[in-house]
């Protein structure tokens, strides 16, 4: 807009009328304000103003400004007012010569100092800064020029801020467009602003025409003076949106104006945050009005374009973001920038409280919808095809990014909800659903159960409307949760067998359901993978015999299938895992996979596996063609046997391994040897292996990073999902793990791979740092989720877990006293993890037994952490206490039965133990401090003082708290198995301490505290009775490491033991007092002695069972038994009755303990052991001490022994010349008289007996009972070593009794056995066998009948006392073995027995069926294996030998049998 000097303007008719004499009052003022006038004339014009200055007159020189003025400044002179006339004129020269662009555009800068700005000629203290005098004058010159124009001064301020932002605005010619304002361009902006803003609150601004203007000059527009002039509320973005008629040209000037923000933002770090600043409002103001509620909307079309455009510029920005996603953009490139940048804005603290939560979760929502229906161009089989290719840790990271960050606002239910909603509505992008699902089950820990739901709602549905599109959708979502891994979703094989395996499943074995969903599997058959159709070959469905010819039809089409891929069901793998997602292996490749796993399964079994012995024998071309081969791979064949060679070695030894290609085998070894091709192979595994390495090495470290960011805690999943991918290769596979659900575990030989220990390794020490690093930050409570999915991850890999577990052991077990305090935190820390996940891990087979038992991982802690050394109670208490300092913190905010879940109760009572066995300090300490973090405070120190540690937590009330719970009780068996794993010499007690430590535990810790707490209930023999099962329970758990025939070692032997033994002596003393002194502390006699009631109840639990394994186990508790009888006072064998001198004695608990029991574990015929007896007879003479006629009751007891127990009478025969100086002294201690009848009368039996061996001495008479005297003499025969002697002696029994010599036959025959049983012994089978032939002869010569013995079980016979008597006698091994020994003696039989005897025919029959029965069941075993130990006798203890010849004797005698033996 020009002004001319002829324009007419309002204020040029108010300066003419001005007074004259106000203009002379002046004087020079005015003159300067003219001159000054001048200047800012000349200012303007070189400024670039419309005034052009007049033309200097023909022949005249122009002269420049300061030439006119020279010479004036001393002409002036100075009079009061004129200073005010003269910037009246001043302001009218401006007015009339002004440009209005220049003048909102007036800023002061640097290139402005050479001219007179308009804001210094207002206020010369301002610095760019309009005033109000410059403000007021700015409307002055607009409200003239727009009555000059005849325009309103609004539209006219409007059209000139529109034109000066155009010239703000544009860009050099050449240069980009830009999006961001440079500093000039700011400052102009800020004076333009300031301007339009006093104008409207002046009301002399029209925002409707602004609007207009700007569109005018839009491609001259900047996104960054919208945005400036949005936020000072000059005009709304939402105004400017609202004025443009065509609502496309809008969107696309909006988007294109936001993106090149994005592609610019990180061009200049300092205009980063004016970016994100322009970036967010804007977004904030698109969800804000593009997804409010409904009820906001005005009615007024116009209006409700603006969502609409709102809307229409999101879909465009998030179409631009797929579309990138889609063409695999490359990191680094613009378009990753401008994504990257994008995504940001998905960040819910983006919006704040600006944005209400119904709006934004709308947004995400809608968001949501359109990604996962963008661009649906790809088919079902596409996407049955291709979905491997989108699992998470394939997925671009970005998208993943993008779809975490949407999930925030939804709760998991919410999410699955929506996912099924679009699903079921919508045509959808396969890559987008799947890649959604992928990261779903990823990072949503509820996900799991969730998308089981879904699923189980898609299959109802696909079948009761027979749904095609549900049926594939189910399908889809299965197998793509099923890709990540055991640990996030269950396998694909489980799901469909689970489905369709039973008859409960979704097909309801209806014909139609059937047809239905082989309809459907044959249709993905050109399309699945093979590892899917193996699965429903290997698996298929439950389908009713009569609708069988479907499942046929599929299964061939499948085979045909297969067979085209070159895949078959013969090649599959012997461990090859059907949920396996890798691309198809082959065939050697698989078959080398097994062979790997098979050593692995043997070293850890010592057998050959179960699957190689199936695999011989049923899938024999893939074991010879596949398996064999892989197996003898040749090469360079160590100095020692590795397991490999043992393997194969067992194999060989099993006729498995035929014998020619084993001799090729060790050909080719030779020949590799000789090449020395060995070392080339372990570089290129080397190699190879390197890059994996240290690209895991690469991942842990980012994962470390993220860890110690709170801010990033929403990535970890997906880091944790590149490791599990990397971990696939570093490892081979993660999918070539056994169908086997356990992991074999041996203490004493752990060996693992040097690529298996180095991956392990990483991971330990990676989960060890990060641990330390994040606790210097926050307590475990605060520091994320990332332990438990780190260990999920672990747990998912079925080959990386039994690996792990294997190196965790190695460094408790066997490297534990050297690990350091960062080692031990983070070991317990994944201990405790593990045990939360313990649903995702194997069941543990600890130990190479085949009876070895499986448990859970919980029970894995404790069996580590064993006392083996003084240093191993050092480790045990700092794995304890870390373990359980560290859940107590990390879980502090969870139920407590979550804590319970997550704690391995072992370790609870390890603590517990090695607390109140260590440090006198915490016996009797009640809780005091409640803060929950303070024990691992005390840990994550730099130096960690672990007595104040252990102190601090057992303090701790949640601690104590704990210790309530019954399944974290150190009950008092607890403590008792836990001392005596302790060897003294490994303890860090000393004697007199342990001694100490035994009596608090004993009488002030357990023996007072009740039964529910783990105690007594002050019940001084429930003590007892708890101490003797523990004992007997420990010494049979650790019986393997002892010969059966010295169990008692074990016992005895171990010293932990004798110590508790000791406390068992003290207490049952103890009581022993109080029964002798009438006390009513003793056992009640009524229910005999509580010691014979423990063994009677634990034997009865335990059976009769008659197979040998059963018998084994039952003797070996008797030795237990038996040892603990002997460390107890002797008078615990003998009861009483009555009280005072009325007292009488009784032994029937010990003489049925004896009778049922005891006697089978003896090792001599007929006869206790040594020890067992004397303690006896000891017991007996101490017990009627207390008694009014001490002789008497000794008698009583020994002649009740006659009859009810007579084994006590033939022991104490057997050993009298060990007893009798024992029972001299002791007896001579109380009493002068001679030693009981009873007693003198054994002594006078057994030198009868020897006497007898003596030439020419008869037997003479005794007081005892003839088979008294027969046991004697039996005794004293074999006792006898020169044979002459005793072959003499027997000759003399022709004239004995006939009951002598029939009892005399017996023991003979007991004899018999015993040197069949026990070759070594002194009596060996050939002395043996002579004795029963002479005793044989001298019963024929009289024909005495002697075939009852062999008779002594019949029911006839039960009312016999001698029957009865001479069973006591003998152990029930003894009596089955009968037939051995009548059959041993068919030589010596007289060849008149058939007719003299009648029942001979009948009996001889009897024992060989049941020399028969016992040679099927095994029991004449034991008499073949003891024969080997002596060559000399091995003839005559054959068994099948023997019955042979016993066959052939009754062959040959029936015939000669009168009549009469067929009707015995």
């Amino acid at each position: 807009m020009k002004a001319g000097p002829r324009s007419r303007h309002p204020m040029a008719s108010q300066t003419s009328s001005w007074p004259m004499s106000k203009q002379r009052e002046r004087g020079s003022e005015g003159r300067r304000a003219g001159a000054a006038g001048l200047r800012v004339q000349t200012s303007l014009c070189l400024r670039g103003g419309q005034i052009r200055p007049p033309a200097p007159a023909p022949g005249r020189r122009r002269r420049t400004l300061s030439e006119l003025l020279e010479g004036r400044v001393n002409k002036q002179k100075y009079k009061p007012g004129r200073e005010q006339k003269l910037q009246e004129a001043a302001v009218y020269l401006l007015k009339r010569h002004q440009n209005l662009n220049d003048l909102f555009l007036e800023v002061d800068g640097i290139q402005y100092k050479k001219t007179l700005c308009f804001s210094n000629l207002i206020d010369p203290e301002s610095r760019g800064v309009p005033t109000t005098h410059s403000k007021s004058f700015v409307v002055s010159a607009l409200q003239e020029q727009a009555s000059k124009l005849g325009v309103p001064v609004g539209i006219l301020s409007a059209r000139t801020a529109a034109s000066c932002l155009e010239q703000l605005c544009q860009a050099p010619e050449g240069s980009k467009q830009a999006t961001l304002l440079n500093l000039e361009q700011r400052k102009k902006l800020s004076s333009l602003s300031d301007i339009a803003q006093d104008l409207l609150e002046r009301g002399l601004f029209c925002r409707v025409s602004f609007c207009q203007e700007i569109w005018k000059v839009q491609r001259s527009l900047v996104l960054e003076a919208v945005w400036q002039l949005h936020s000072k509320s000059i005009i709304g973005l939402e105004e400017l949106i609202e004025s443009h008629s065509d609502s496309q040209t809008v969107v696309d000037w909006l988007y294109n104006n936001l993106c090149l923000v994005c592609e610019q933002v990180e061009n200049s770090i300092q205009e980063v945050e004016v970016a994100e600043h322009i970036l967010s409002d804007i977004m904030r103001i698109f969800v804000l009005r593009g997804f409010q509620s409904t009820q906001d909307l005005r009615r007024n079309v116009e209006l409700e374009k603006v969502p609409q455009i709102c809307v229409a510029v999101l879909q465009k920005i998030l179409t631009y973001i797929l579309s990138a996603f889609a063409t695999e953009i490359q990191e680094g490139s613009s378009t990753f920038k401008a994504v990257k940048c994008w995504l940001n804005m998905f960040k819910c603290s983006v919006y704040g409280s600006m944005v209400s939560p119904d709006s934004l979760q709308s947004f995400f929502s809608y968001t949501l919808t359109q990604i996962l229906i963008y661009n649906p161009v790809l088919k079902v089989c596409d996407a049955v095809q291709r979905q491997k290719d989108w699992s998470f840790a394939r997925t671009c990271p970005l998208l993943t990014t993008l779809y975490r960050r949407l999930f925030v606002i939804f709760s998991p239910k919410e999410l699955i909800g929506h996912l099924q909603e679009v699903l079921e509505t919508h045509e959808v992008n396969w890559q987008l659903v799947l890649s959604c699902v992928s990261t779903v089950v990823v990072c949503l820990a509820e996900a799991q159960q969730l998308v089981k739901d879904l699923l189980d709602h898609l299959m109802i549905k696909a079948f009761e409307s027979y749904d095609l599109e549900s049926m594939i959708t189910a399908f889809l979502i299965a197998r793509q949760a099923a890709l990540e891994g055991p640990s996030v979703f269950i396998p694909y094989a489980e799901w469909f067998k689970v489905s369709f395996g039973n008859v409960s499943g979704y097909h309801g074995c209806s014909k139609k359901a059937l047809v239905f969903l082989f309809k459907f599997l044959s249709d993905l058959v050109p399309f699945e993978a093979p590892q899917y159709m193996k699965i429903h070959i290997l698996h298929p469905p439950l389908v009713p015999v009569k609708y069988r010819s479907l499942l046929m039809e599929y299964i061939t089409l499948a085979k045909t299938r297969l067979a085209d891929l070159k895949v078959t069901i013969e090649d599959m793998g012997l461990y090859e895992d059907l949920s396996s997602t890798r691309e198809v292996t082959e065939p050697h490749c698989q078959a080398q996979q097994d062979v790997e796993k098979a050593i692995q399964v043997f070293e850890q079994t010592g057998k050959i596996p179960v699957t190689v012995m199936e695999a011989s024998i049923f899938r024999k071309p893939y074991y010879v063609s596949r398996f064999l081969p892989a197996l003898l791979m040749p090469r360079v064949l160590p100095e020692s046997p590795d397991s490999r060679m043992v393997f194969i070695d067992s194999l060989r030894r099993a006729d498995k391994l035929p014998p020619n290609l084993y001799y090729n085998y060790l050909q080719a070894c030779s020949a590799t040897e000789e090449r020395q091709l060995e070392d080339q192979v372990i570089k290129m595994e080397t190699g190879n292996a390197g890059e994996p390495l240290e690209q895991l090495k690469g991942e842990l470290e980012d994962l470390r990073t993220l860890i110690v960011d709170p801010a990033s805690y929403d990535a970890l999943s997906a880091q944790i999902a590149v490791i599990c991918e990397t971990l696939k290769v570093v490892l081979g596979d993660d999918d070539s793990g056994t169908e086997t659900s356990k992991i074999h575990l041996n203490f004493h030989s752990l060996k693992l791979g040097q690529q298996e220990q180095k991956v392990t390794d990483l991971l330990l020490t990676s989960f060890c740092q990060n641990l330390l690093a994040s606790s210097r930050f926050n307590p475990p409570d605060r520091q994320g989720s990332w332990p438990s999915l780190f260990v999920k991850m672990i747990c998912g890999h079925r080959h990386l877990l039994p690996v792990l577990l294997t190196r965790f052991c190695q460094l408790i077990y066997h490297q534990g006293e050297c690990l350091t305090d960062i080692h031990v935190l983070g070991l317990a820390a994944l201990a405790v993890h593990l045990n939360e996940s313990k649903s995702f891990v194997p069941e543990l087979v600890l130990g190479t037994s085949a009876h070895a038992e499986s448990h859970p991982v919980t029970v894995l802690w404790e069996n580590l952490l064993a006392w083996r050394t003084w240093k191993s109670f050092s480790l045990c208490i700092r794995f304890c206490v870390a373990a359980i300092s560290y859940t107590l913190c990390k879980f502090s905010s969870h139920s407590h039965d979550v804590l319970c879940n997550c704690l391995p109760a072992g370790l609870i009572k390890k603590v517990q133990f090695i607390v109140l066995r260590t440090y006198v300090e915490a016996r009797g300490t009640t809780c005091q401090e409640d803060v929950v973090d303070l024990p691992w405070r005390n840990l994550s120190s730099s130096f960690v003082d672990w007595k104040k540690a252990a102190l601090c937590l057992w303090k701790q009330r949640k601690f104590q708290e704990l210790l309530k719970d019954r399944q974290f009780q150190l009950t008092y068996r607890d403590w008792l198995l836990f001392e005596m794993e302790i060897k003294p010499d490994n303890d860090i007690l000393s004697d007199a301490e342990r001694q100490y430590f035994h009596q608090w535990a004993l009488y002030q810790q357990y023996l007072p505290e009740s039964s529910v707490a783990g105690g007594c209930d002050g019940d001084l023999e429930k003590a007892c009775e708890i101490l003797v099962e523990t004992v007997v329970d420990f010494c049979l758990r650790s019986s393997s490491c002892y010969p059966l025939e010295n169990s008692e070692l074990s016992l005895c032997g171990n010293i932990g033991s004798r110590d508790v033994l000791s406390r068992l002596q003290e207490m049952v003393l103890e009581l022993e007092l109080g029964r002798w002194r009438g006390s009513s502390a003793g056992p009640s006699d009524g229910g005999g002695h509580f010691m014979f009631r423990i063994f009677q109840t634990r034997l009865q639990a335990l059976g009769n069972g008659s197979a040998v394994g059963e018998r084994l186990l039952r003797q070996q508790e008797l030795l237990v038994y038996r040892s603990i009888l002997m460390g107890l006072p002797p008078s615990v064998l003998i009861g009483t009755h009555g009280s005072g001198w009325q007292r009488s004695l009784h032994c029937d608990d010990f003489f049925r303990f004896v009778n049922d029991e005891l006697k089978n574990i003896s090792p001599r015929e007929c006869a206790l052991a040594h020890d067992i007896t004397l303690h006896f007879f000891r017991g007996l003479l101490s017990a009627c001490l207390s008694c009014k006629d001490p002789s008497k009751e000794v008698n009583m007891i020994l002649t009740a022994c006659q009859t009810h127990c007579p084994i006590i009478l033939s022991s104490a025969v057997l050993w009298w010349p060990r007893l009798e100086p024992v029972l001299q002294c002791q007896w001579k201690r109380h009493f002068q008289s001679a030693l009981p009848q009873q007693v003198a009368h054994i002594a006078t039996c057994q030198q009868s007996a020897r006497t007898f061996l003596s030439p020419d001495v008869v037997l003479s008479s005794s007081p005892f009972t003839t088979w008294i005297a027969a046991a004697s003499l039996h005794f004293a025969v074999h006792q006898q070593a020169d044979q002459e002697i005793t072959k003499k002696a027997l000759k003399k029994l022709g004239g004995e009794g006939e009951e002598l010599l029939v009892s005399l036959f017996f023991f003979s025959l007991m004899g018999l056995l015993s040197s069949y049983l026990a070759p070594n012994d002194g009596m060996n089978s050939l002395k043996s066998l002579d004795v029963c032939a002479e005793v044989l002869g001298c019963l024929e010569k009289r024909k005495i009948s002697w075939l009852v013995l062999f008779q002594l079980t019949k029911k006839e016979n039960a009312s016999n006392g001698r029957c009865q008597i001479l069973l006591q006698l003998a152990s029930d091994q003894y009596i089955r073995l009968l037939p051995f020994a009548f059959y041993s003696l068919v030589a010596y039989f007289d060849e008149d027995l058939f007719n003299r005897e009648q029942a001979f025919l009948y009996v001889a029959v009897e024992m060989y069926l049941k020399l028969v029965q016992l040679f099927v069941a095994g029991e004449t075993s034991v008499i073949s294996t003891k024969a080997h130990l002596s060559q000399e006798h091995s003839k005559q203890v054959d068994p099948l030998g023997l019955i042979t010849k016993a066959r052939l004797f009754l062959l040959h005698s029936i015939p000669q049998c009168p009549k009469r033996s067929f009707h015995a």
